[in-house]
C-alpha cells in the first residue's frame, strides 16, 4: 500500500471522531454511533482505494452502510477495511474516557473475516512476544511477560474487561501479585497501549468482540507486539456463521499473523474522549483539535497527529447541525 494512504485513512478516523464528539455526554450512543458512521462512510469516498468492507456495522440486512461486503472508496489498490467508527458507544454516551474511532487496512485478502461473537484473547507488547500461550495459566504467562521486561510480576498492569465472566480471571490475577485496571468498554485502546512501551499497561487478557480482535491484532502487529485468540462461539448459529466467513476451526487458537495476514497493514485511530494516548476531541469558535494515532506495518513507523481543523472551510460533515 502507498505510504501516503496512512494520512488519508487519519482524515477519515478524524472525521468520525469530530462528528460524533459533540454528541459526548448526551446519553444518545444510536445517535453518536450513527454520526459516527455517516462521516466515516463518506470520507471514505475521497480515498484512492477499492475497499471492502470485511469488518464493519454488520450485515448488509443490518446495517444501511460500512456493513459487511460494502465496496468504499475512490478507487485504486483493493484492499480490506476493518472499521469501528466509534469503538465505546457507551463511553461517549456518558462522557467517558476511552472512546475512539478506528480503522485497519490491509491488502485484499490480509485480515481475518471475523464473525461477530466473542473471542478470548491475549495481548502483550515486543519485548514480551513470542512468551505467552492463551491456553497457559494467567500465572504462568505473568511471570513470562515480567521476564522479558526485566520485572516483577508486581510491577505488571493488566486490563480486563469489568464483566461478571471474568470473576475468575479477575481473581487468578490478583493471586499472582500483579495489578488491575478494569474497564467498562472498549479493548482496542488498551490493546495499542500494550504496544507502546512506557504506556504502563503490559497485558490485555480475557474475552471480548472478535471483530474488535482483528482491528487491535493489526495495531499490534504494527507496534511489534503479540496476539493470541480463540473464537468463542455461544451456539451452533454462531459456529455456522464462523464456517461461512472461512473459519473451518472454531477451536483453532489465531496468532497475530492468522488475524493480520502478509507484510502490510495499516492502524488508524482518533480519540473521541479522553484516552491514555490521545487526547479528546476539542471544540472552538469555528475549529476543532484532534489528537490520532497512524502506524504502518511495512515500515514500522508510528506516527502521532495533533490536527487542528477550521470548520468553515471544511465539507459539511464537520460542522454544527
Amino acid at each position: 500500500m502507498d505510504r501516503e494512504l496512512s494520512l488519508e485513512f487519519v482524515r477519515v478516523t478524524e472525521a468520525a471522531a469530530i462528528a460524533c464528539g459533540r454528541l459526548m455526554g448526551k446519553g444518545d450512543k444510536i445517535a453518536a454511533d450513527q454520526a459516527a458512521v455517516d462521516a466515516m462512510r463518506t470520507m471514505f469516498d475521497s480515498v484512492n482505494i477499492s475497499g471492502t468492507v470485511v469488518i464493519g456495522e454488520g450485515e448488509m440486512d443490518e446495517a444501511p452502510m460500512l456493513y459487511i461486503g460494502e465496496k468504499v472508496g475512490a478507487g485504486g489498490m483493493a484492499v480490506d477495511i476493518a472499521v469501528d467508527p466509534l469503538e465505546g458507544t457507551n463511553l461517549v454516551a456518558k462522557g467517558m474516557p476511552g472512546a475512539i474511532a478506528v480503522l485497519a487496512v490491509a491488502p485484499q485478502g490480509g485480515l481475518l473475516h471475523a464473525p461477530d461473537m466473542y473471542m478470548d484473547k491475549i495481548a502483550v507488547g515486543p519485548k514480551a512476544a513470542g512468551k505467552i500461550h492463551i491456553d497457559a495459566p494467567v500465572k504462568e504467562n505473568l511471570k513470562a511477560v515480567a521476564s522479558a521486561l526485566s520485572r516483577k510480576v508486581e510491577d505488571l498492569t493488566v486490563v480486563i474487561l469489568d464483566r461478571d465472566r471474568h470473576s475468575r480471571l479477575i481473581k487468578d490475577v490478583r493471586d499472582a501479585g500483579a495489578r488491575i485496571k478494569l474497564i467498562t468498554d472498549g479493548d482496542v485502546s488498551p490493546v495499542i497501549n500494550v504496544g507502546i512501551e512506557g504506556s504502563g499497561i503490559h497485558m490485555l487478557v480475557g474475552s471480548g468482540g472478535a471483530p474488535e480482535g482483528v482491528i487491535a491484532a493489526a495495531a499490534l502487529k504494527c507496534l511489534g507486539g503479540d496476539m493470541q485468540g480463540r473464537l468463542l462461539p455461544s451456539d451452533d448459529c454462531e459456529i455456522a456463521r464462523a464456517k461461512k466467513m472461512g473459519i473451518g476451526d472454531i477451536n483453532k487458537v489465531l496468532t497475530i499473523d492468522d488475524l493480520v495476514h502478509g507484510e502490510d497493514a495499516i492502524f488508524a485511530a482518533t480519540a473521541i474522549t479522553q484516552g491514555d494516548m490521545l487526547n479528546p476531541v476539542h471544540y472552538f469558535g469555528g475549529g476543532v483539535r484532534t489528537h490520532s494515532i497512524v502506524m504502518r506495518y511495512k515500515s514500522g513507523t508510528v506516527r502521532f497527529v495533533d490536527a487542528i481543523h477550521k470548520l468553515d472551510r471544511k465539507s459539511m460533515i464537520f460542522k454544527r447541525t
